[in-house]
């Protein structure tokens, strides 16, 4: 589940298929590639198969139903497009591109008189005129093989106007190829059921705008170079996709809100359709098409019910299980210290502190008391009780790179460049002090009961420390302590490579954190949750119980 400002979303079917399968619905049904050029139509309640359509000679690529849903187009590698009547299953009419190449996408007017086509390694768009069967060229310089998807969309309005891109920028064109308007910025995506908005796709995120140009559109920031997008039937609700990861977001009002996360796919996505406000449907390049709920509550389609929880705005700085009790904690920049039901995900209690400019911090519930310890950019080190406020300052030499409160809540360990140093957390005395073999280190997101702990270093590297009891002198374990489960968190801080876990007995991956999930700033991991923080104030909180029964 994801606590904060979007929540996790929950997948109802999956199904195979091929890998880059384009997705096309109507009325329940939803088009795609099948095997050897067949089109599979699925039902979109069950995902089970209900038809196939067969004539295709290779990999069909593009499918768009009329608006209608009277006609499906399909563009295929086969360098062909075929026209197919819906109610029998049987080609209309077959369009030859010869030696163009093949079929990149398909998109058919409001009035199914002209079908708009781009071609593979071609850089521009072709027109057809269905009944007669020939075509036009628009736009000399059309770069369309540079977009992902590729698009020339016609308007569902006005069936002599349709969009795409030059040169970055999306411009209007009439049914003739002269152009209309200026161009704007972005590259175009998708148009709104009612032809009044449209999405065009920007480096690291989209830009909502209206048909109107006197309105302000609304831009959406992503973090990373968006896929595929599209929107809910009743227009109100925008899907995004970014590498395997679909954000949900709500544009009813002025600002877009991001509702809902959809995670489950392993290989880039290619593909999104809605079936209803409340289904939404993906096609991956990992073989799969799965189906996802929006709207739990039938009873009003145009309002997901998602209950917000009391949100997380400020970007999180550190995060914390204590699992035993049921527990996980936050606090962020704001110096706001949340408690988290990790059953339900639920924010019990929330505390206002005066912590600020946090450069490193832990959590402990020590005794029934929410105990922070933390460091700001100067390297004064802080002891705070969450209800009382400040207990005491702990003064300390030299940078410091991690901190971390041991198990019994006696000691705070502060991780300098080449040592670790141990202090009195009630009476801010210095306790003793372990020097490391490697230089520039971080504490392990796995918090070992008691006094141990793991220190990485950007060598991939681990040293183990036994820090004892109160006045005992640290000493190195080698072995990693057996109270760990049979899953590891391969924390990857030190390379380009996103939080993983695995099974370390069969050694394979069981999940792994992508898109703008993928580097958290503030993780833990006990061997069976995990909490991680990020800087858009969500906290990320999964439980694999199911992998260690």
């Amino acid at each position: 589940m994801v606590v904060g400002p979007a929540q996790w979303g929950t997948c109802i079917h999956t199904v195979s298929c091929s890998s880059s399968a384009p997705l096309a619905y109507w009325n329940n049904n939803i088009a795609t590639n099948g095997l050897r050029g067949d089109i599979t139509i699925l039902d979109a309640l069950t995902g089970s198969q209900i038809a196939a359509l067969s004539g295709h000679m290779d990999h069909v690529t593009s499918l768009t139903y009329s608006l209608d849903g009277t006609f499906l187009v399909s563009g295929s590698d086969d360098r062909t497009i075929k026209f197919w009547d819906v109610q029998t299953g049987g080609v209309i009419k077959t369009l030859l591109h010869g030696e163009l190449g093949g079929v990149k996408s398909v998109s058919i007017s409001a009035d199914n008189t002209m079908i708009a086509s781009t071609i593979r390694d071609q850089w521009v768009a072709h027109l057809w005129n269905i009944k007669a069967g020939n075509y036009c060229i628009i736009g000399d310089s059309h770069e369309i093989i540079t977009i992902f998807p590729p698009n020339c969309i016609f308007s569902p309005i006005n069936s002599q106007l349709l969009l795409s891109f030059i040169d970055d920028n999306t411009q209007w064109w009439d049914i003739n190829g002269h152009k209309i308007g200026s161009p704007v910025s972005g590259r175009c995506a998708a148009f709104s059921p009612d032809g009044t908005q449209f999405i065009s796709q920007r480096e690291k995120g989209i830009t909502i705008r209206n048909t109107n140009p006197k309105k302000t559109p609304k831009k959406i920031d992503l973090g990373s170079r968006p896929g595929h997008c599209c929107f809910s039937p009743n227009g109100r609700f925008i899907a995004v996709a970014v590498d395997y990861t679909i954000y949900l977001y709500d544009t009813a009002g002025p600002n877009p809100c991001l509702i809902q996360t959809f995670i489950g796919h392993d290989s880039d996505i290619t593909s999104l359709v809605f079936s209803s406000p409340y289904c939404l449907i993906s096609a991956s390049y990992d073989g799969s098409i799965k189906f996802w709920q929006i709207v739990t509550s039938p009873a009003d389609p145009d309002a997901p019910s998602i209950k917000s929880t009391s949100l997380t705005s400020a970007p999180i700085e550190c995060v914390s299980l204590q699992a035993r009790d049921g527990l996980a904690f936050s606090l962020d920049e704001a110096g706001v210290v949340k408690t988290w039901n990790i059953l339900t995900g639920h924010c019990e209690k929330s505390y206002e502190t005066q912590i600020e400019n946090v450069d490193h911090a832990d959590i402990q519930l020590i005794n029934d008391r929410v105990i922070i310890v933390w460091q700001d950019s100067e390297n004064n080190v802080y002891v705070w009780d969450a209800r009382k406020g400040k207990l005491r300052s702990i003064t300390t030499a030299g940078s410091i790179q991690d901190l971390r409160v041991v198990g019994d809540g006696s000691r705070v360990l502060l991780l300098h460049d080449d040592a670790i140093s141990a202090w009195d957390i009630w009476t801010g005395k210095f306790v003793c002090e372990a020097s490391l073999k490697e230089r520039f280190g971080w504490f392990d997101a796995f918090r070992l009961d008691g006094s141990k702990l793991l220190v990485h270093f950007d060598q991939s590297s681990v040293q183990g420390w036994d820090f004892g009891t109160p006045g005992s002198t640290p000493t190195q374990f080698s072995e990693i302590p057996s109270d760990r489960s049979h899953l590891n968190l391969i924390d990857t801080r030190a390379l380009p490579i996103s939080i993983r876990i695995e099974d370390s007995v069969t050694g394979k991956v069981v999940f792994q954190l992508y898109g703008k999930y993928a580097y958290p700033p503030a993780i833990q991991w006990d061997g069976q949750h995990l909490i991680a923080g990020y800087p858009t104030g969500e906290v990320l909180i999964l439980d694999f119980s199911d992998f260690l029964a």
